[in-house]
């Protein structure tokens, strides 16, 4: 039986600084603040599985440069219980890095990223024929050189990945990083049709899709909606989840639609947002390799994403899976027919 989640694509260390304020430019914020931790989707996803005390492995895939930060994140990943056979160390280069600038009292986050060695990772780092896993998650696409670049098909080298994983028995999970960079249509969208569950934000899937969605407070859940529905249409294979700060929807490719609101946490209790999305992700995959209803599934996501807040870091806020789901519970849920 089929069992196990690989997460590969971005290793990054997040060095996350707590400001009072967002200047403007040429102004000035005091840094109240400052922790290290871990970043990118596979990195976070497998630290918040890990501390949810996932029942089933955790595998990476992925490169870092031989520096203290690639230390770190093997070091990191060995106390977690995280398998490092598929996270290998690219000589001459940095590990990527991101410099976290996070607003205490909104949770609101800007990034300030530099590559290093997640730009080299190819299809070629991939070792997926006879695994016995039973989900891939690739993240983040946009933010990946090598396998966002054209194929010798013409299309992103991500497919190619996607493509061995689906052919090897393993359900494929995308996500993406909003990047305002006008390659969505080239870069995501041929990509597609090889992904069983993609995660998208407000601002990516408007992006894939063309549908104007809105930002909190005035998202629009019927734009929303339709535009989980254009996903499905243009190739995602089972789960297309369209996650914003408030809540979620995901649509189904047979045309099913769940809505799961955010926890209303308190303001007072919000220490940054950062690695919410990734969070919620960690929670929908969890319930999917448990073979739960997406139903239940996207509450544990929005229980993990709401425990996610309560530290810096991305996933230091993250309890085991039955707390979260208490915690979310505990403090209720938005609704979202009134914001």
């Amino acid at each position: 039986m089929r069992s196990g989640i690989i997460a590969a694509g971005n290793w990054i260390r997040d060095h996350v600084k707590t400001v009072d304020v967002w200047p403007p430019q040429d102004g000035l914020a005091n840094i109240i603040d400052q922790t290290t931790g871990n970043g990118g989707g596979p990195y976070n996803i497998l630290k918040d599985l890990s501390r949810m005390r996932a029942p089933f492995p955790l595998r990476g895939i992925g490169l870092v440069g031989d520096d203290a930060d690639g230390r770190a994140i093997l070091a990191d990943c060995a106390s977690s219980g995280i398998d490092t056979e598929g996270l290998r160390t690219a000589p001459g280069l940095s590990t990527s890095y991101t410099d976290v600038m996070a607003v205490r009292g909104s949770g609101r986050r800007t990034f300030f990223h530099h590559r290093g060695a997640n730009a080299l990772l190819g299809p070629e780092h991939f070792a997926l024929e006879g695994s016995e896993d039973r989900i891939l998650y690739l993240g983040y696409l946009l933010l990946l050189d090598s396998l966002d670049a054209a194929g010798g098909d013409g299309k992103p080298r991500a497919a190619e990945v996607l493509r061995r994983a689906r052919t090897a028995g393993l359900t494929t999970a995308l996500d993406l990083v909003s990047a305002a960079s006008g390659r969505f249509g080239s870069s995501v969208a041929p990509v597609l049709p090889e992904v069983d569950v993609l995660f998208a934000n407000e601002y990516e899937a408007g992006e894939l899709t063309g549908i104007v969605i809105g930002d909190s407070p005035s998202l629009d859940p019927k734009a929303a909606e339709a535009a989980a529905r254009a996903l499905i249409t243009m190739g995602v294979r089972g789960w297309a989840i369209v996650h914003f700060p408030r809540g979620a929807c995901a649509c189904s490719g047979d045309g099913n639609v769940v809505w799961q609101p955010s926890v209303r946490v308190p303001p007072e209790k919000i220490s940054c947002a950062v690695g919410a999305g990734d969070a919620l992700a960690a929670g929908v995959l969890f319930g999917i390799h448990e073979g739960w209803p997406m139903e239940e599934s996207l509450e544990l996501g929005a229980s993990t994403a709401a425990a996610s807040l309560l530290h810096p870091t991305c996933s230091e806020g993250v309890r085991p899976f039955e707390e979260c789901l208490a915690f979310g519970r505990a403090h209720g849920f938005w609704d979202l027919t009134r914001g």
